[in-house]
């Protein structure tokens, strides 16, 4: 880090702030905290998945896409593992991030058991660093028994 010593604290300052965006979304999530899920994006947040099932852009629409999860999913436990965040030289509200998670997940009463990666987008809107782009990746989600099997396969996901 170089720079003036006020402007490395921030950069410093900044980057706890968003760990604690990233641990605050698991335990929303997993409370089903509704009224809590707009307060972590932006307006124009944009909640997606790489396979293309998730897709949401705007706050009530990210919120509605929680609904759809919470339908199938009656149980969840997410850990975000390693986090790396690179605030953007060209500004200073925007920080990109690659976060790596697993999720312990009851979905259509089959236990599951995930790992996760999330490439986000982050935004300082009014004071706050939120989501201003979340895409969800799974490397393997799969039942619970079928764990063992499924790391050595190529078919790593299976809850579709």
């Amino acid at each position: 880090m170089t720079g003036p010593l006020d402007a490395r604290v921030r950069r410093l300052e900044d980057r706890e702030e968003i760990r604690q965006l990233i641990a605050r979304y698991g335990y929303v999530v997993d409370g089903r905290d509704i009224e809590g899920i707009p307060r972590l994006f932006t307006p124009a947040g944009r909640f997606r998945s790489r396979d293309g099932v998730i897709d949401a852009t705007g706050r009530p629409a990210v919120v509605e896409a929680f609904h759809g999860r919470y339908a199938a999913l009656t149980f969840s436990l997410h850990w975000p593992h390693d986090v790396i965040v690179e605030p953007d030289p060209a500004d200073p509200d925007r920080a990109t991030g690659i976060v790596g998670s697993h999720a312990e997940v009851c979905r259509n009463g089959t236990p599951m058991i995930a790992a996760l990666r999330y490439d986000d987008v982050y935004r300082r809107h009014e004071g706050r660093w939120l989501f201003e782009d979340r895409l969800l990746s799974f490397v393997y989600y799969v039942p619970v028994d079928q764990y063992r099997q499924a790391l050595g396969a190529t078919d790593r996901m299976r809850a579709y």
